[in-house]
């Protein structure tokens, strides 16, 4: 492919893997926002790791392209806190 039909290609892939991350009874969850991907972890490290398996594990055995995915995307997560972890000010 010429460098601007790779560039083409690649533009319409996702390059992030986008997670919000939430925190309720003591374990913390990550929701995929753009892969089907749902992990928990009781630390925020453990949590880490089992998004990198679970990322892992969507990919097995599949071309990032064929999901929609630039070959090496990024993990991008993003904290929800709650209500009370700020006092209800905005």
């Amino acid at each position: 492919m010429h460098d601007f039909s790779l560039y083409v290609y690649y533009h319409h892939m996702h390059g992030i893997l986008q997670f919000n991350i939430s925190c309720e009874d003591g374990a913390y969850t990550a929701d995929g926002v753009n892969a089907p991907i749902v992990t928990f972890g009781y630390t925020f490290e453990e949590l880490q790791q089992n998004i990198r398996e679970a990322v892992t594990l969507f990919f097995e055995g599949e071309e990032p392209a064929a999901l929609g995915f630039a070959p090496s995307p990024s993990i991008l997560t993003s904290f929800e806190l709650p209500t009370i972890a700020y006092g209800g000010k905005a």
